[in-house]
């Protein structure tokens, strides 16, 4: 029996959804402040606004999902944009997440199940 504490997170760049320990009744989302609304707004403004408070508000959401990945050994980072990749490397530049195991995986869109699915065999592996 594995004692490590696993986490599968499927993910773009609006929402996160956070499997823990492959049990899909511990699962729970995070999603992103940065609506289409503000960016439409934003980018009414100014295109560097827009810009700017993208970056400021996609490093807030990151961060959300930082604060729950510490508390786990191995991460599994899943899904169809490259958002899980820009995760990936903000987590590198800390060292908070040095003994953390983490995997990234391309994914297409999924159901809620299908993600339940995909972590639960990748941890099996």
């Amino acid at each position: 029996m594995n004692s490590k504490k696993t986490l599968g997170i499927w993910m773009d760049h609006a929402i996160a959804n956070l499997i823990e320990d492959t049990d899909l009744r511990k699962s729970h989302h995070i999603e992103s402040t940065f609506t289409h609304t503000q960016k439409v707004d934003a980018l009414q403004r100014s295109e560097n606004l827009m810009h700017n408070k993208e970056q400021q508000l996609q490093e807030a959401y990151y961060q959300e999902i930082a604060d729950q990945i510490v508390k786990y050994d191995h991460v599994l980072l899943f899904g169809p944009t490259n958002a899980r990749v820009e995760l990936h490397n903000y987590l590198n530049k800390d060292l908070h997440f040095k003994d953390i195991t983490i995997d990234t995986e391309a994914a297409e869109q999924m159901t809620v199940n299908e993600q339940f699915v995909f972590v639960k065999r990748h941890f099996e592996e």
